[in-house]
């Protein structure tokens, strides 16, 4: 819904004029300052670490091949992704960068792409007590500019998806509380600063973690404001990706009134982690 924002805010010239850096030297710029902070060594997940767990993610786990192997502290993972800012509406496709650090939890996003021929850039910037959300015109207008306590709230489900397809050893940390509810199905409550969040994650009969969905996400509507709407994100395709077996391919869906609306579709063609 944002992206309607920009051909209006510069045919009628309201939008906000910005610094002329671009936001991919910003991205840069706060991976390697996020990168450079001192890490732990992850310790290797053992089969006992799983016990508090419930069965369809003890599971999982097991099928990504996460045992033997150290906890997950961080990614760095490249997408070809296809966004879409109404239902109906053409999709947007370009490339997208996300770095994510999960024991100082911190989130980056970044995607460029075109709408009728203008250069459009975005960047998530999430951490444990704040969030930012940027959309760039053409290196000039910041046509969206967000932060605050409830985009906070909202990325932080975004960093638990995160947790549950692309570093699923993490899945045993402690600030996630589990409740099972039944053998293709468990809910997972996320604590991190202020907030905590919740989701449900659906299983298949092969052992995959295939939807992921939580009420906690808020939707931006075209004046700024984030309303709490459903969200989910079926995934699939597994591969093996740097030594794990994950969901590559996907979609980002918010569940609205009308009907559901997939607003993203990322197929994910390059992964790292340590």
């Amino acid at each position: 819904m944002w992206m309607a924002r920009v051909l209006g805010a510069l045919v009628l010239g309201g939008a906000v004029y910005a610094w002329s850096s671009n936001l991919s030297r910003e991205f840069k710029r706060r991976r390697r300052e996020a990168s450079w902070k001192p890490m732990l060594e992850g310790k290797a997940l053992h089969q006992d670490d799983l016990a508090h767990l419930p069965g369809p993610v003890q599971r999982y786990i097991e099928l990504t091949g996460s045992i033997g192997k150290p906890v997950v502290t961080e990614i760095t993972m490249e997408f070809e992704a296809t966004m879409y800012d109404a239902p109906g509406a053409k999709g947007m496709t370009g490339p997208a960068t996300q770095y994510d650090r999960f024991d100082a939890m911190h989130r980056l996003f970044f995607m460029r792409t075109m709408m009728k021929g203008l250069p459009i850039s975005v960047l998530h910037d999430f951490e444990v007590d704040q969030a930012t959300m940027t959309v760039r015109a053409a290196g000039l207008f910041n046509v969206v500019d967000v932060s605050g306590p409830e985009l906070t709230r909202t990325e932080t489900v975004t960093i638990l998806n995160d947790i549950a397809f692309f570093a699923p050893s993490r899945l045993v940390d402690e600030r996630l509380q589990w409740t099972e509810v039944d053998d293709k199905c468990a809910r997972v409550a996320f604590t991190v600063g202020a907030n905590t969040v919740s989701a449900e994650l659906i299983f298949d009969e092969e052992g995959e973690l295939v939807d992921f969905t939580s009420e906690d996400r808020g939707m931006m509507e075209k004046d700024g404001n984030l309303r709490l709407t459903r969200w989910s994100t079926p995934l699939g395709n597994y591969r093996r990706l740097d030594g794990w077996r994950l969901a590559s391919e996907g979609d980002a869906i918010w569940h609205l009134p009308e009907g559901p609306f997939t607003y993203g579709h990322l197929r994910l063609i390059k992964y790292e982690a340590r």
